[in-house]
C-alpha cells in the first residue's frame, strides 16, 4: 500500500517544520490501527500472541492476516519489519541498511525536554533519549507520542528509546544526573528504605507497578537502580544504594531487574541499566568521581572488590538487566591490595588499567563479561568524553570514543554532537564490525521492547495508571515498612514514649519543627499542615513553651559541591554551620525545653547523630519515606519493623579510620554508635513495640 493523502501532508509538514493536527489517515489498512487481537492495546500482545501493531505516519502491510509496518515505506515487508523473526536477526538486517551517520547517532544518550529538536532525529539520528524533567502523566505521554512519530517518519523508522532515572520515590532533593523527578507516579520509600523492609517481594511488586507506569507513559528505559555498596557513610550517592550489605543489595536488586523486566525483555517490560561497575561504593574520604580530586577508585583490603562489591552486580547479571554502566572512576594501583585473580591483571606487573572503567578493557571485557557472564550492552555514565576522561584526557575525542568501543561500551550518554564519534569511524580508529556490534546491540533491545510494532502509548490511561489509588496504597504500606525504631524510653507511666496511641494523644500538645538547610519554615508549616489534617486528633502548638511534647524532623543533606577540594571531603557532622545544614544548637536547646521529644532523621547518609541523640526520648530513622507513615508509626497504627540497612558512625573518629572498601560491620573496631539504653546502631538494627 501506498501513502494515503492525509499521511503524505503530515510528512510535508514535517519537512516544512510546520505544527501537526491530529488527523485520522484515509487508508484502506488506517494508520493508528492496532493488529487484530490487541486493537488499541498499545504495545502489548494479544491473547493469540500476536503484538500490537500501530502506524501513525509509514502504512501497514498485510501478510497472511497479520499486519506489520512498512517502517523504510518501500511497500514490501523486509525483515526487520517482520516481528515473527528473532530479534537478532532483525537487528542485524536493519544494521545493514544503515549509513555510519545513522549508526554513530543511535550510539548517544541525550537529555530530552520540551526545547529537544527534531534535527537531532533528522540530521544528527539519535535515538536513545533521557528524560529528565517531571510532566503530568498525560502530557509526558502525548509529548513522548509526538516524537516517536517524527521517528517513524524518518528513512527507516527507527523508534525513540526515552530512559530515566528514578522517578518513583519521595525525592526533597532533585539531582541531576541521580533522581530529577518524582511526584507524578507512584510515590514509594527510596531505595535505602526498600532496602530497610528486608523484603525482596515488596521491592519486586514496587518495580512491576513502576514498569507498568512507565510504559504507559513512553518511557521504556531506566537509568536504574546502584548495585553499588555504601561502605563509606560520607559519599554523596549512598542514598541511591540499597546499603552496605552486599548479601541484601544482591537480594533487592534482583528483585528490581524482574520486576521491571519481567522474565525477559518484552512490550511491557522497561530495560534496566544497572549501576555502576564494578562498584562506586569505595570513596576515599567520601570525595565522588564527578570531580577531578574524587577519581580514583582505591581497594585497600585484600579481596573487598570480590566479597563485597562485585556480588550484586552479579545478582542483576543473573537477573537479566539488560545494560550495565560503569562509573566515572578509574581504579588506582597505589593504595589497593590484591583484588584479582593474576589473569585478570593488566599487565604482568600492573593489577589494573588505570583508566575510567568505561575505557578500561580488563574491567569491562575481562571481568564484567568473561568472567561474570554479562551478555547486554554497556552504557557509559554522562559527560565521559572531553569532560570525566579520567585516565585518557590526553586523548583526542575521536580517540576517546576509539578507547571507550574499544573496552566494550556500547553506548555514550551526555552528548548530541555526532562529529568526534564519525570522525573516529571514517578516519578508522574504530572498526566497522565493533560499530556494528555495539549497534546490533542496542537494536535487539528495542526488537525485544517491541517498539518497532508499537511505540505508542494511550495518554488517558497513563494518567489512569499513574492515579490508580491502589498501586499508591502499596507503595504506603511499604513506606510504614521502612520505619526503623532507634530508641524508644521509659515514659515514667510505666509505658514507653512511643506509641502514642489513641488513649495517650489527648493530653499531648505537639509543638514541630522541620530542620534542613534550605526553606526550613515553609516546611515546618507543611509539616504542621499535613499533620492536622492527617490526624486531627492531635492537638498542635505554637510555641516550644505551650508544648509537651516536640517532633523534630531533621532532614540533613550532601550537597554535590564545587567547593570541595581534593584535601576537603564531604561531613556528615550535624553540627551547626556543618556542610548537612542542621542548627543543632537550637535542636538542643529545644531537648532541654520540652519534655519529650521525638527525633526523625531522615538517614539518606549514616549521620554523626551524636550531636542530637542523646537529648531525644524516642528516635526514628527514615530513609525519604513519607510523612504519613512515619506518623502512622508514632501513632501506632503501625508497629515499626524496619532494620538499618547500614550501621550508624560513633563518632568522627570512627568515621576517619574505616576503610572505605568495606562494610561497617567488617571495620574490626567499634564502629557503631551506642545509644544510653546501651543499643549500638549497627547493620541490622532496629527495635518495635512490645
Amino acid at each position: 500500500m501506498r501513502s494515503s493523502p492525509h499521511a503524505r501532508n503530515i510528512k510535508t509538514a514535517r519537512r516544512l517544520g510546520l505544527a501537526l493536527v491530529a488527523v485520522l489517515p484515509l487508508a484502506i489498512v488506517p494508520h493508528g490501527t492496532a493488529a487484530a487481537g490487541n486493537a488499541g492495546g498499545h504495545g502489548g500482545s494479544g491473547k493469540d500472541g500476536r503484538p500490537s501493531v500501530e502506524s501513525r505516519v509509514k502504512d501497514l502491510l498485510t501478510r497472511g492476516g497479520d499486519r506489520f509496518r512498512d517502517l523504510n515505506d518501500n511497500g514490501r515487508l523486509d525483515p526487520y519489519e517482520n516481528w515473527r523473526l528473532p530479534s537478532k536477526l532483525r537487528a542485524h538486517d536493519l544494521v545493514g541498511r544503515m549509513t555510519a551517520q545513522e549508526k554513530a547517532g543511535i550510539m548517544l544518550i541525550s537529555t530530552f525536554d520540551d526545547t529537544t529538536s527534531r534535527t537531532v532525529l533528522d540530521e544528527d539520528h539519535l535515538r536513545y533519549f533521557i528524560v529528565r524533567d517531571d510532566p503530568e502523566p498525560k502530557d509526558l505521554a502525548q509529548r513522548n507520542n509526538e516524537f516517536q512519530e517524527l521517528a517513524e517518519a524518518s528513512r527507516l523508522g527507527i523508534p525513540v528509546v526515552m530512559t530515566s532515572n528514578p522517578r518513583n520515590h519521595v525525592n526533597p532533593s532533585r539531582t541531576i544526573g541521580h533522581a530529577e523527578a518524582g511526584g507524578q507516579l507512584s510515590t514509594w520509600p527510596g531505595e535505602l528504605g526498600l532496602a530497610a523492609t528486608r523484603d525482596p517481594r515488596i521491592v519486586r511488586d514496587f518495580a512491576r507497578t513502576a514498569a507498568r507506569e512507565w510504559r504507559a507513559v513512553g518511557i521504556q528505559k531506566g537509568y536504574m537502580y546502584m548495585a553499588d555498596i555504601a561502605t563509606e557513610p560520607r559519599w554523596t550517592r549512598t542514598d541511591g544504594t540499597f546499603g552496605e550489605n552486599p548479601r541484601l543489595a544482591a537480594d533487592m536488586i534482583s528483585a528490581v531487574v524482574k520486576g521491571f523486566q519481567g522474565g525477559k525483555l518484552g512490550p511491557h517490560s522497561v530495560a534496566q541499566t544497572t549501576k555502576h561497575a564494578p562498584g562506586g561504593g569505595p570513596r576515599v574520604e567520601g570525595k565522588d568521581p564527578h570531580h577531578a580530586w574524587g577519581q580514583t577508585n582505591e581497594y585497600p583490603t585484600a579481596g573487598s572488590l570480590k566479597k563485597y562489591h562485585l556480588p550484586p552486580m552479579q545478582a542483576a547479571i543473573d537477573a537479566g538487566t539488560s545494560s550495565i554502566m560503569p562509573y566515572y572512576a578509574r581504579p588506582e594501583n597505589d593504595g589497593s591490595a590484591t583484588q584479582l585473580p593474576k589473569k585478570l591483571w593488566y599487565t604482568k606487573d600492573q593489577q589494573f588499567e588505570e583508566v575510567g572503567f568505561a575505557f578500561n578493557k580488563p574491567i569491562l571485557q575481562d571481568l564484567v563479561r568473561e568472567e561474570m557472564g554479562f551478555d547486554g550492552y554497556i552504557n557509559s555514565d554522562t559527560g565521559i568524553i572531553g569532560d570525566r576522561a579520567w585516565g585518557v584526557e590526553d586523548l583526542t575525542e575521536p580517540e576517546q570514543y576509539a578507547k571507550g568501543i574499544d573496552a566494550g561500551t556500547n553506548i555514550f550518554s551526555g552528548g548530541t554532537d555526532v562529529a568526534p564519534l564519525l570522525e573516529a569511524i571514517e578516519t578508522r580508529l574504530v572498526t566497522k564490525k565493533q560499530i556494528d556490534r555495539s549497534v546490533a546491540y542496542l537494536l535487539t533491545e528495542m526488537f525485544d521492547l517491541g517498539l518497532f510494532e508499537d511505540p505508542y502509548t494511550d495518554p488517558d490511561r497513563a494518567q489512569r495508571i499513574a492515579d490508580d489509588p491502589e498501586s499508591q496504597a502499596r507503595a504506603d504500606e511499604a513506606h510504614r515498612k521502612s520505619v526503623v525504631l532507634l530508641r524508644n524510653d521509659d515514659a515514667g507511666d510505666g509505658q514507653k514514649v512511643l506509641p502514642l496511641t489513641d488513649e495517650r494523644i489527648g493530653g499531648v500538645k505537639l509543638y514541630v519543627e522541620v530542620f534542613q538547610e534550605r526553606n526550613a519554615d515553609t516546611q515546618t508549616a507543611a509539616l504542621r499542615k499535613l499533620i492536622s489534617e492527617y490526624d486531627p486528633s492531635v492537638t498542635l502548638v505554637d510555641t516550644p513553651q505551650e508544648a509537651t511534647h516536640a517532633y523534630l524532623y531533621v532532614a540533613p543533606s550532601l550537597a554535590w559541591s564545587e567547593d570541595d577540594t581534593e584535601d576537603d571531603g564531604p561531613s556528615i557532622e550535624l553540627k551547626k554551620d556543618s556542610d548537612t545544614g542542621i542548627d543543632s544548637e537550637r535542636i538542643l536547646a529545644l531537648q532541654e525545653q520540652i519534655g519529650t521529644v521525638v527525633l526523625n532523621v531522615n538517614t539518606v547518609n549514616p549521620w554523626l547523630i551524636e550531636e542530637i541523640e542523646p537529648g531525644a526520648d524516642a528516635v526514628i530513622s527514615t530513609f525519604n519515606t513519607s510523612p504519613e507513615a512515619a506518623l502512622d508509626v508514632i501513632r501506632g497504627r503501625f508497629a515499626p519493623s524496619g532494620k538499618l540497612p547500614f550501621g550508624i558512625p560513633a563518632d568522627k573518629e570512627a568515621v576517619e579510620r574505616n576503610a572505605s572498601d568495606v562494610p561497617s560491620y567488617d571495620e574490626g573496631y567499634d564502629y557503631a554508635y551506642e545509644n544510653a539504653a546501651g543499643d549500638t546502631y549497627a547493620y541490622g538494627f532496629g527495635l518495635s513495640y512490645e
